[in-house]
């Protein structure tokens, strides 16, 4: 059975907030994760207010590890259904030189990734109970 974008964008978003959390976690603490969450559910703001590759660049260049993951994430789900290139420079480049169609459809898929992710770490950090 073939899956729907939706379901497509849902699972991705749900096994990246299942990594994060492993990840972040590894010291033994949930606030590396609730970080991790809460940027995660600011991160569609920003970028409307400041623009995709601000905020890509923002990420990138602060040291919380929070960042890197949540970027990163966003750049293999934008790989997958747009062909964007996955590390940071190629990215950047890329959308330095998209048409403006092409900006705007990885804009705007960014926005509907988002959405799940912002559902879906939440959940993930509630667990089973």
């Amino acid at each position: 059975m073939t899956q729907t974008m939706e379901q497509r964008r849902a699972a991705h978003a749900w096994a990246c907030a299942r990594k994060a959390m492993a990840e972040l976690e590894r010291g033994g603490t949930r606030d590396r994760y609730k970080d991790y969450v809460n940027a995660a559910k600011g991160m569609p703001a920003l970028i409307m207010n400041s623009g995709l590759m601000q905020v890509m660049a923002y990420n990138h260049g602060k040291k919380e590890e929070r960042y890197g993951l949540l970027s990163g994430h966003l750049r293999d789900w934008l790989h997958q259904v747009q062909g964007t290139p996955v590390d940071f420079e190629s990215f950047m480049q890329h959308l330095l030189s998209a048409g403006p169609r092409e900006f705007q459809a990885i804009t705007a898929e960014t926005f509907a990734w988002l959405r799940w992710l912002r559902q879906m770490a939440p959940a993930v950090e509630k667990g089973g109970s």
